[in-house]
């Protein structure tokens, strides 16, 4: 999980990490309100907590908790802080109220909306629910509390396929991003039934936009989020969660990159990553905008702006949310068959000697029908079935593996 834990030392040493994406004359007024804000919130028992789309001087000089949507819902249940500040967007405080329905928590704007969110109401749900009948429904995590309570299970980007194939069904409800349905339909055998909602942000940009960066910077590689619109996607070296495009970059640390996402994420990555250089013909995201160090100081001194829901919506709604969590990440890539086979062959290795043993020669054997399940004989942990998967695919295209349990 992708989660910053900021240890502030002072607002010095703050400037020096983000100097480059906050001119002296800005910082000059940003540097007494993060120290008032550092200092306060330990007086009052606050957390704040900070999406990755904010701006550096509030990422890197104010947040203890510095991540994607995913990880600051897993965050927000585990504070022991007293009250909540959420710089990030209106679903993002309602998902943090949800797991902390007996804390205080507060939106530095409540105009800080989203896109997404706003293209769906619970309403709309219902008759979704309505004319597909027992289908069940998988919400992004970018939605209202309202539709939440109409929901099955939320997920986020970084484990959206996860969440989808943990049901075991054969079709799912999946509310509101299309550009990200689409993605999960080309990851999945699940059939996706979508909505027509996108992000302002990551709907923008184009295929032209990124070959033409390609043909500009030999070598560079670009990393999008499922957000984008699929030829963007198709057009991109990666693509990834916001988790997983910041883990790209700590990974491999290209000699140039670019993120196909919002604009300061690119410079809070920047920041954690000084020896990789970034091209940023990246979008603004309003919403995210109008979250300020001025605000954020108001909510500490004045307790203004605290996200209220009624407790029905609070109990429905939690369980989607809880669900999500406890489903995880989407950690399986797309596996290399060369490298599939490699593995394979080398387990099976002592098994193909001249007498070989029974499983062997059954694989090997040809116009055979096999039929077995994999059955644990006492708990534990189960990982691998991804690869499995693929590894019998590989055997024949008319394999079928099937999963009863998920990984975990």
């Amino acid at each position: 999980m992708s989660v910053q834990q900021r240890n502030l030392n002072g607002s010095s040493e703050i400037y020096k990490k983000i100097s480059k994406f906050v001119p002296e004359n800005e910082w000059k007024v940003h540097a007494p309100l993060i120290e008032k804000i550092n200092k306060l919130k330990k007086e009052k028992n606050a957390i704040i907590l900070a999406h990755n789309y904010q701006t550096p001087e509030i990422y890197h000089g104010v947040a203890d908790i510095a991540a994607d949507s995913l990880a600051l819902a897993v965050e927000a249940a585990k504070t022991s802080a007293d009250k909540i500040i959420m710089c990030g967007v209106h679903f993002m405080a309602e998902t943090a109220k949800l797991m902390n329905p007996n804390k205080k928590v507060f939106l530095p704007d409540m105009q800080a909306g989203c896109s997404l969110a706003s293209s769906i109401t619970g309403k709309d749900v219902r008759l979704l629910k309505q004319k597909y009948p027992g289908v069940p429904v998988v919400s992004y995590v970018n939605t209202s509390a309202d539709v939440k309570a109409e929901t099955d299970v939320c997920c986020t980007s970084a484990n959206a396929v996860k969440v989808v194939e943990s049901l075991n069904v054969e079709k799912v409800i999946f509310l509101p991003d299309q550009y990200l349905a689409d993605y999960v339909a080309k990851n999945t055998k699940v059939k996706i039934i979508s909505w027509k909602g996108t992000c302002i942000v990551h709907e923008q940009f184009t295929s032209k936009e990124i070959e033409d960066i390609k043909n500009q910077n030999p070598g560079i590689k670009v990393i999008a989020h499922p957000e984008c619109p699929p030829d963007v996607i198709e057009a991109s070296d990666f693509a990834g969660s916001t988790s997983g495009m910041i883990k790209y970059v700590k990974d491999n640390q290209p000699k140039k990159v670019m993120l196909v996402t919002e604009c300061s994420m690119s410079d809070n990555v920047e920041a954690d990553n000084p020896n990789v250089s970034f091209i940023k013909p990246c979008n603004l995201c309003p919403y995210m905008k109008k979250i300020d160090l001025e605000k954020i100081l108001d909510c500490l001194e004045n307790d203004t702006n605290e996200i209220i829901l009624d407790n029905k919506t609070i109990e429905a709604a939690r369980k989607s949310v809880i669900r999500m969590t406890e489903i995880g990440r989407w950690s399986v890539q797309k596996l290399n068959q060369s490298y599939i086979k490699t593995v394979v062959m080398k387990a099976l290795e002592e098994d193909l000697r001249p007498r070989g043993d029974i499983t062997t020669n059954l694989i090997n054997s040809k116009n055979k029908i096999i039929k077995a399940k994999i059955i644990a004989k006492q708990d534990g942990v189960i990982a691998g079935l991804e690869f499995c998967k693929a590894a019998f695919k590989l055997i024949g295209r008319e394999t079928v593996f099937i999963k009863k349990i998920s990984d975990g």
